[in-house]
């Protein structure tokens, strides 16, 4: 009778483990990893090492940036005061100057911030356009003619 209440508690805890382990979804080896922007913006890949993420807000025209490590995992601060994007249009090119944005929560300053914002009322119409970051410095690497679809973003282009 002993050995048969053993079984049937050794079952009890399979089965359970069985059931815990329901709707997880681990990663096979092998299989590739896709990082995702947390802010739902789009991805502009910046060699294998950093990301951008471009957020926009288009009811006030208001696009956000901000510098993340190569997985998406880690805002990256920069030195940099500024940096411009030049959006390709129908007939005409747009300029975008995103400008350092401090924040006194984290500490972030103009100078040592990982989020830039600018805003031009031409976006609040213009959803998908083509676009080149002429030039970026993170981590001390320079990445130049970055070119990428807004929105669905880019890893082509991404120069060092």
């Amino acid at each position: 009778m002993k050995l048969r209440a053993f079984w049937l508690m050794a079952l009890m805890v399979c089965i359970a483990g069985v059931l815990a382990g329901c709707g997880r979804r681990t990663p096979l080896v092998g299989q590739l990893h896709k990082d995702v922007p947390p802010h739902g913006g789009t991805p502009v890949e910046l060699g294998e090492d950093y990301r951008l993420e471009l957020v926009l807000d288009a009811p006030s025209g208001k696009l956000d940036a901000f510098v993340f490590d190569g997985e998406f995992e880690n805002f990256v601060r920069i030195p940099a005061k500024s940096f411009q994007v030049t959006a390709r249009l129908p007939g005409r090119e747009e300029v975008l100057d995103l400008k350092a944005v401090p924040n006194p929560a984290t500490g972030e300053t103009v100078g040592d911030t990982s989020m830039f914002e600018t805003q031009a009322d031409w976006l609040k119409a213009t959803p998908v356009f083509d676009a080149v970051l002429p030039e970026i410095t993170v981590g001390g690497n320079s990445y130049t003619n970055v070119a990428f679809n807004f929105p669905k973003g880019g890893d082509q282009g991404a120069n060092k």
